[in-house]
């Protein structure tokens, strides 16, 4: 790959992006860059609305591979050099606004200062002279002027593109190395955040230098091209509340505790109500979630710091309240019925045995106007959250029991009880069933299904239906499916088992496949490319054998919505 510096014309830039010459000369003179942007605004923390101005697929593609290149060219430079950058915290892998704040934690002065529309001083000029005259770059005028074709609108860089970030902080770097220079003069912390600059001292005798200080700090800032926003200058002092990018950091950081009772409030009117609001409008439960996953960061990295060890059975009250929100989130007010499988590949299974069938189960799948496949069920996606939350890891059906936990606890007093928690609040049954699907082994011990019906305590008679019928009611909203066993001479059945033997038999790269211990890389594939052949080949393929289980999701459904 060729380096970003190494660069010397349209042809050998259009390489390094990865695209072909044709199309980067189409985007920048047939389509044109400054067509292929769209405008929204989005609530500004303090009031007003912030303008975003985002590229299409097209653009957004070609600037996403030119920031990739231009933050590994970075890092090439500081290991190089053995630079450990420390002042920017902003659009910073493994960094943000907790690193950001951590530098000036537990100070006598914190001193905020916010530069006035910053991204509008990166314009098409400052971006073009600084590829071409860096002495890490010294790009040909071409190429400089090409890249701040692809980055530039309307003449600045834009808030909503993914090179604008980087572009800033590379073109800031010698903008903070002098304002880091000032700061030590007066024994001053320093670090950025964007647009937010935040100084912090324990030396007594800020107080008396801060206006010389501020008269310096004035000339580096006008000297790069920036102003500062005089109406979010301040000084804090140790005894009033310090905020740092908006948390709180006098002794250790913290959420505003305005922010987390009114976050607080909300949880509770959507937990009773269905609903909430933020700043008199009706809230959606997406910005909810993003204030509790706010939080949750500030909590994880507080524990981080302080080498809490995590357990889901002692999370704090801060964490009990995002585990409340997102069980309430999946299982209780879920807008679609849920099913929670052992594996991924199951559920590329039963997806793509929908497809084949979908005329047979419009309650399941519908095809759009477009002529799009819409799912009416969600598959669970079992993500680092739910295992932080719910110990529901990633691989192992073992873990779907904790899961259940949470519905009906029959085991012990360890978990809450949210079905009868979200009940007796909102006055009504969670909205859609929960499906725990398992390979049907039942009658075999160790197999996951039968531990889960064990550690639940289902009762004879329910065990009995479920060996009939392949699925029951456990409780409430939560229900077991099971496919079906096509060979009779057996006591249990693998989903896959539900495929022809001639599909089972399907080589792949002269490789069979293979799905128990006696696997062989050299000779099998695995249930991952299984599963993807499925995927790609579900018109062709015989899911017969299925039908029983989709017959019975199908009726699990329309029962519960009756």
């Amino acid at each position: 790959m060729v380096k970003i510096n190494e660069v010397t014309n349209r042809d050998e830039l259009a390489y390094a992006l990865g695209i072909p010459k044709k199309k980067l000369t189409y985007i920048l003179y047939v389509k044109k860059t400054e067509n292929l942007y769209y405008s929204f605004e989005i609530p500004k923390k303090n009031g007003g609305f912030r303008r975003i101005n985002a590229p299409d697929k097209d653009l957004r593609d070609i600037q996403k591979s030119l920031a990739n290149i231009l933050v590994k060219y970075q890092k090439a430079i500081w290991d190089r050099k053995n630079i450990k950058p420390y002042i920017s915290h902003g659009y910073e892998k493994n960094k943000g606004i907790m690193t950001n704040a951590e530098v000036h934690k537990n100070k006598r002065f914190v001193f905020n200062v916010d530069l006035k529309d910053f991204f509008d001083c990166f314009h098409f000029g400052r971006v073009r002279g600084f590829f071409e005259k860096n002495k890490h770059f010294c790009l040909p005028i071409e190429v400089a002027t090409i890249i701040a074709q692809l980055t530039c609108y309307n003449g600045v860089l834009p808030q909503g593109a993914p090179t604008s970030p980087v572009i800033t902080n590379l073109i800031c770097n010698i903008f903070d190395m002098r304002v880091m220079k000032v700061a030590k003069k007066y024994k001053l912390n320093y670090t950025r955040y964007v647009d937010d600059l935040t100084f912090s001292t324990n030396d007594k005798n800020f107080f008396f230098n801060k206006e010389l200080f501020f008269e310096n700090l004035i000339i580096e800032v006008e000297n790069a091209g920036f102003k500062i926003n005089d109406k979010k200058t301040r000084l804090q002092f140790k005894d009033s509340r310090q905020t740092v990018t908006g948390l709180v950091v006098n002794k250790k950081i913290n959420v505003d505790r305005r922010f987390y009772k009114d976050t607080r409030a909300m949880l509770d009117s959507l937990f009773r109500n269905g609903s909430f609001e933020i700043d008199g409008y009706l809230g959606d439960i997406k910005q909810l979630e993003g204030r509790l996953s706010f939080i949750n960061q500030i909590e994880w990295h507080n524990n981080l710091k302080d080498n809490s060890t995590h357990n889901v059975y002692n999370l704090s009250s801060k964490e009990k309240q995002y585990q409340a929100f997102l069980f309430y989130k999946y299982f209780f007010s879920n807008k679609k019925p849920i099913l929670v499988t052992e594996g991924k590949t199951d559920i590329k299974y039963i997806k793509a045995a929908l497809k084949k069938y979908y005329l047979d189960y419009p309650d399941l799948i519908i095809k759009n106007e477009k002529q799009e496949f819409e799912f009416k069920i969600t598959f669970l996606k079992r993500t680092k959250r739910l295992q932080y939350f719910f110990n529901l890891y990633k691989d192992g059906a073992d873990t779907m029991i904790h899961i259940y936990n949470y519905f009906y606890d029959v085991n012990n007093d360890r978990f809450t009880n949210y079905v009868n928690f979200f009940t007796a609040r909102c006055k009504r049954k969670p909205a859609n069933p929960t499906i725990f699907i398992f390979d049907n082994e039942i009658n075999v011990k160790g197999k996951p299904l039968k531990k889960f019906v064990d550690n639940i305590s289902l009762n004879d008679l329910k065990v009995s239906k479920l060996l009939v019928d392949n699925y029951v009611d456990i409780a409430g909203s939560a229900y077991i499916l099971v496919n079906p066993i096509i060979d009779r001479t057996k006591n249990e059945s693998e989903i896959e088992d539900l495929f022809t033997p001639e599909l089972l038999s399907h080589k792949i790269n002269g490789k069979t496949f293979c799905r128990d211990k006696s696997f062989n890389s050299s000779k099998h594939y695995s249930k991952e490319i299984f599963a993807n052949h499925v995927v790609k080949n579900y018109r062709s393929i015989d899911f017969i054998n299925f039908k029983p289980m989709l017959d019975n999701l199908d009726k699990i459904i329309k029962n519960y919505n009756r």
